[in-house]
């Protein structure tokens, strides 16, 4: 990864309520605004929760505050946010010609089919109106990926989508055969209980990298999860440092 990263620092948020709630800033430039999204927070209005867009607008004072990409609901990590017009297609665009890396961390109590490689393939909606993942190849999501175990019924995934599909990473999981733990759309049936001892206290993806181009400038982030008792471990800190080099090297390839 470039030597300028930014590695943002832990200062969480966890357990605080959602009015009072201060968004992390990661990086703050005149044209955009990189932050730090706790999970379970919707990113638009959703019943009473105003959503996190309003809040961070008021809490930046910056009314014009344009998100160019996508987070769930239950997604932590970084989010990118465009401060005028003219850098929200700039960076809109990035997206939309895949210029843009991405790494999101998962974790999962099941094996999966595979350990790495890639999860490709057209998606559409089931009949329940979730997405799947088809053997077809006409606009295909494609999502590049490593794992490693990190405790016993618990592993390690770093992804790397490199298309921007509705829930990709979480249909790509699924499609493996170990969904996200904690996932409530796309995790276990109720026949398929989860293998911990304890239920999990959150939905376990985070955006973890991201890198682009912005004026010839190139610019990259990473933020460690910040919530969830899992991510907090330090098994999971162990297993992400035992392979912290093979995802900087698949990050740099995507």
């Amino acid at each position: 990864m470039p030597t300028h990263l930014v590695h943002e620092k832990r200062d969480s948020v966890h357990d605080m309520a959602l009015k009072n709630l201060h968004v992390p800033v990661v990086f703050d430039h005149e044209d955009f605004l990189v932050v730090h999204k706790p999970p379970d927070c919707a990113v638009t209005r959703n019943g009473d929760d105003e959503g996190l867009l309003a809040r961070l607008r008021r809490q930046s004072a910056g009314s014009n505050l344009i998100p160019v990409h996508r987070l769930d609901k239950v997604t932590s990590g970084l989010w990118l946010l465009a401060k005028n017009t003219q850098a929200a297609r700039d960076l809109t665009a990035l997206f939309r010609e895949r210029a843009v890396r991405k790494c999101y961390l998962a974790l999962s109590d099941r094996k999966p089919h595979k350990k790495q490689g890639l999860i490709i393939g057209d998606m559409v909606r089931s009949r329940d109106g979730r997405w799947k993942i088809c053997l077809s190849r006409t606009a295909p999501a494609v999502t590049r990926f490593i794992s490693r175990s990190m405790a016993p019924c618990l592993r390690l995934f770093a992804l790397f989508p490199e298309t921007g599909k509705t829930h990709q990473i979480r249909v790509a999981m699924k499609c493996l055969g170990a969904p996200i733990l904690g996932d409530p759309l796309y995790g276990h049936g109720s026949s398929q209980a989860s293998s911990l001892t304890t239920p999990p206290d959150r939905t376990y993806l985070h955006a973890y990298a991201l890198a682009f181009a912005h004026k010839g400038v190139p610019y990259a982030f990473i933020d460690p999860p910040r919530h969830g008792r899992l991510f907090l471990d330090p098994a999971f800190h162990n297993a992400l440092q035992n392979f912290t080099a093979l995802i900087h090297a698949l990050y740099e390839s995507t």
